[in-house]
């Protein structure tokens, strides 16, 4: 322990080291953050050698627990398929889809009536040929307004939202991984600057302690903690107390600021939902190709086949005829096929109206209001949660590092500078 003599004389000769400790801790407090924050994204696949030499973003090595947590509040607290559905006007879809469908119908008649009886087909009228067609073509938009009706009454057969949600996410890792960074964006830049305060004032402590003992073990230890420190304890802020809660005497006023920023997050979280995951074009691709398609299909199929018997009319005992019952059968089902394979393309052109119809980001921005601190929280915090205690001891082990090399640097000046020489001589 040096007297206070020796210390005013020490502090004289290498004021710019003291001066520098607070900056430097600065640095380890603001570096080691944003390291925390890329090891929790970053890299998006699996780098190095498998299993345990390399290192996977957390957020996109978690994806299933994450999407899975992220759709669980979602599916059960902020949307329900009804929400989605019953804002659909099912005769608007069909005047939106109705050239393209009137098109596709055609071309489907046509192509299918020249497969089963070429022959035949090719010498027949005109008139009959369109006939058959203008026929079908007529019903064209009551066959889409009776599906979207049986859609809705048997929605939880052909819909599955929860499986379209946690299928979104991990398809596209980088998807979930701005979900967290923009909905969150506040909060990491908290994260971030907050490293950088705490530290230089830590990176104070840190001066006044090696002023009165001259440990060399003071620039590792501080560093460690510095980096442990300030990661821990930014965590804690983001997410505590929950309610405002006064400290020092009512001096200082915290909220956990995810909490505080409830307005701001659930409207990018809205808009972020809304515009990349619950879309018009993922609902329909999870309608025609997830796991409850088949039961869409056969409805779609039994509404078209019913309507080319209805819709035949007097050139059914000639198709019968010339193909056969069986065929003609067979002919029923090709036709619904054929339509079923052209949806999705033809459905694109209800995308926007379905968008504005829907209007989930104003949905899910108000529905978020009502959930509960904890339920709120839930959006965000797994990020963090999923293995903190890696970055933190990762910020710790930087920032020991760090220290170490403040050691190195001074032992290097010793040598070099007369200045330095006392302080590394009274360390030894």
């Amino acid at each position: 322990m040096q007297t206070w003599s020796e210390i005013v004389v020490d502090v004289q000769q290498n004021w710019w080291l003291y001066a520098s400790m607070p900056f430097v801790a600065a640095i380890i407090g603001y570096g080691t953050k944003i390291v925390a924050i890329n090891m929790m994204f970053k890299p998006i696949e699996f780098l190095g050698i498998k299993p345990y030499l390399g290192w996977q973003g957390i957020v996109p090595r978690k994806a299933a627990i994450m999407a899975g947590i992220a759709c669980d509040t979602m599916t059960t607290k902020l949307l329900r398929p009804e929400d989605i559905f019953n804002k659909l006007d099912p005769d608007r879809i069909a005047k939106e889809i109705e050239k393209p469908l009137l098109a596709a119908i055609e071309d489907i008649t046509r192509e299918v009536a020249a497969h089963y009886s070429p022959g035949l087909w090719e010498i027949a009228p005109e008139s009959v040929k369109n006939k058959i067609i203008h026929r079908i073509q007529d019903e064209a938009p009551s066959i889409v307004s009776n599906i979207m009706n049986d859609i809705k009454s048997n929605l939880g057969t052909v819909f599955d939202l929860k499986d379209m949600v946690v299928t979104s996410l991990l398809r596209d890792k980088q998807l979930l991984n701005r979900i967290f960074l923009e909905a969150g964006s506040g909060e990491f830049r908290f994260i971030r600057n907050s490293g950088a305060f705490f530290g230089f004032g830590i990176g104070i402590v840190q001066a006044v302690t090696w002023a009165l003992t001259h440990s060399p073990w003071v620039m590792p230890i501080f560093g460690l903690f510095t980096g442990w420190f300030t990661d821990w304890l930014a965590l804690k802020m983001v997410f505590n107390p929950k309610n405002p809660t006064k400290y020092l005497g009512g001096l200082i006023q915290w909220q956990g600021l995810f909490l505080k920023r409830r307005h701001e997050v659930s409207t990018e979280y809205g808009r972020l939902i809304a515009k990349e995951v619950v879309t018009p074009h993922n609902i329909i691709d999870s309608i025609l190709r997830g796991p409850l398609s088949d039961r869409l299909f056969s409805m779609v199929q039994k509404h078209v086949q019913l309507v080319v018997d209805e819709q035949s009319g007097i050139a059914k005992p000639f198709v019968v005829f010339a193909v056969g019952s069986g065929r003609y059968q067979e002919m029923k089902l090709l036709v619904a096929q054929e339509i079923i394979q052209r949806l999705p393309e033809t459905l694109k052109n209800i995308e926007q109206y379905a968008e504005d119809a829907m209007d989930l980001e104003r949905t899910l921005a108000s529905k978020m209001t009502e959930l509960s601190l904890e339920e709120f929280e839930n959006l965000l915090h797994p990020a963090f949660q999923q293995d903190e205690w890696i970055l933190i001891t990762v910020g710790a082990t930087l920032g020991f590092l760090v220290g170490e090399l403040q050691v190195f640097v001074m032992e290097h000046l010793a040598h070099h500078a007369p200045t330095a020489a006392a302080v590394i001589h009274s360390v030894s």
